[in-house]
């Protein structure tokens, strides 16, 4: 399972590399494969036979200078006809010895075995081959009874050039049209970058321009379906924007009304009772009105979450609860400033009306793409079953916070729809300092 998961972290993790990484895969086995049944099959057994046929005529000089040792005018013969028909220079050295000759030959791969191979098999005298890669010459020397037979060739009796320019042409032409695949899919993947950070942009409540799709068909569909969406959403925010704009005037006036009509009865403990009643109506309106609303119309703008986050301490410090902030210097996000200070306001409220200290902790992690933030508080807590019901709509906890204390229920689910509409997340957990731990994560 590790070494599953150690090659999924080697994948790339764009679209591009990876489909680059797709298509190349295939091209180099492909090329790999190709290139060596190439070498295997034709370069090396080419080279074999082209040794074979120069140890054979070095074996054809040496048994004729041998059967005729004294005839120098047949030597010379010989040696003027290789010179000109097989580019070889031969030199006969009557009585001579060789130095470090052989007699068999290593079995590897290179010129000089494969020629020695063949030189022992064709040839069955001492040799000794100097192949000069530099000069691009071959010297060979046998060992003959009465003397010593010298060969100088050129490199090109043993070496076949179409070979290596077949391996030119096979890889250079598949680099010039992997290229080309590049350019062409980077042209198919740019709609869904734009697609994408249309979407991103839009999820976080920024402003989002029309463009024309295009791309492929798929792709032109889906910005097509996407931008239909975008619409239906930005009208149907406005439509309920508008009639919440109509509900919080006709539901404000009896209200006032009766607050009115209150303080022409005077004070009396049921007009006092009635008072309080028209206040907390007042206040549930406000909150209903606050949670359907959802601060959408505030547009994005960058914003650094250090001074939001000071400012929001020093307000809590104001009111005597004791606040400490760990943060950079600066911390620069495209957020909504009115609604985001409002949800975070929520958070650390809660922490002061249920315990004594609390720590604000906030840090950018380019690796996930997120900016942490984390309160902690050393209140009495809410039980690991009831996070997730904390942040729903119009739910208390009657156990440690009575609707005096604790509201209508709708400031964590508010908090929780702003951290959500800038593309974040928001979680709870079990403080170490004893109380609840409120972690969110925005993106960078």
């Amino acid at each position: 399972m590790k070494r599953i998961r150690t090659l999924r972290d080697l994948a790339p993790y764009g679209l591009f590399g990876r489909t680059v990484l797709i298509i190349l895969l295939p091209v180099l086995l492909v090329q790999a494969l190709s290139t060596y049944i190439f070498f295997d099959r034709h370069w090396t057994r080419m080279t074999e036979r082209l040794a074979y046929a120069v140890a054979g005529e070095i074996a054809a000089i040496s048994d004729q200078i041998e059967a005729a040792p004294s005839d120098r005018e047949t030597f010379d013969v010989l040696k003027s006809l290789m010179a000109k028909h097989l580019d070889m220079l031969a030199t006969y050295n009557k009585g001579q010895k060789g130095v470090d000759l052989m007699i068999a030959a290593d079995s590897g791969p290179g010129l000089e075995d494969t020629l020695a191979r063949a030189l022992v098999e064709q040839v069955r005298r001492p040799y000794a081959v100097d192949v000069d890669l530099r000069r691009k010459r071959i010297d060979v020397e046998v060992q003959l009874k009465d003397g010593l037979l010298q060969m100088s060739m050129t490199q090109r009796r043993m070496y076949d050039s179409s070979g290596y320019i077949f391996v030119l042409w096979l890889n250079g032409l598949a680099l010039f049209f992997f290229l080309i695949a590049i350019v062409f899919m980077r042209n198919q993947i740019r709609p869904i970058r734009k697609l994408a950070v249309a979407a991103e942009r839009f999820g976080k409540g920024m402003n989002v321009q029309t463009f024309k799709p295009t791309g492929a068909r798929e792709i032109r569909r889906a910005t097509e379906a996407f931008f239909s969406m975008k619409e239906r959403i930005t009208r149907s925010v406005a439509q309920r924007t508008a009639m919440l704009g109509g509900v919080s005037h006709d539901l404000r006036t009896p209200l006032t009304r009766m607050k009115l009509q209150l303080e022409m009865m005077g004070k009396s403990p049921d007009t006092e009772a009635l008072r309080a009643d028209i206040e907390d109506m007042e206040a549930m309106v406000e909150g209903y009105l606050a949670f359907m609303r959802g601060e959408g119309d505030e547009p994005a703008q960058p914003l650094d979450l250090v001074t939001l986050l000071e400012r929001i301490a020093g307000n809590a410090r104001r009111q005597g609860f004791a606040v400490t902030l760990e943060s950079p210097k600066s911390l620069i996000l495209e957020l909504r400033p009115t609604a985001l200070e409002r949800a975070l306001s929520n958070f650390v409220e809660n922490s002061r009306k249920y315990a004594h200290t609390a720590k604000i902790t906030v840090w950018p992690d380019d690796h996930s793409g997120w900016a942490s933030l984390v309160i902690d508080d050393d209140g009495p807590g809410i039980p690991p079953e009831n996070y997730e019901d904390v942040f729903k709509p119009f739910h208390r906890l009657e156990t440690s916070r009575s609707r005096k204390t604790g509201g209508i229920g709708l400031g964590m689910a508010i908090a929780q729809d702003v951290i959500l509409s800038h593309g974040g997340r928001v979680m709870l957990d079990r403080s170490p300092m004893g109380g609840l731990r409120v972690v969110i994560h925005l993106p960078l």
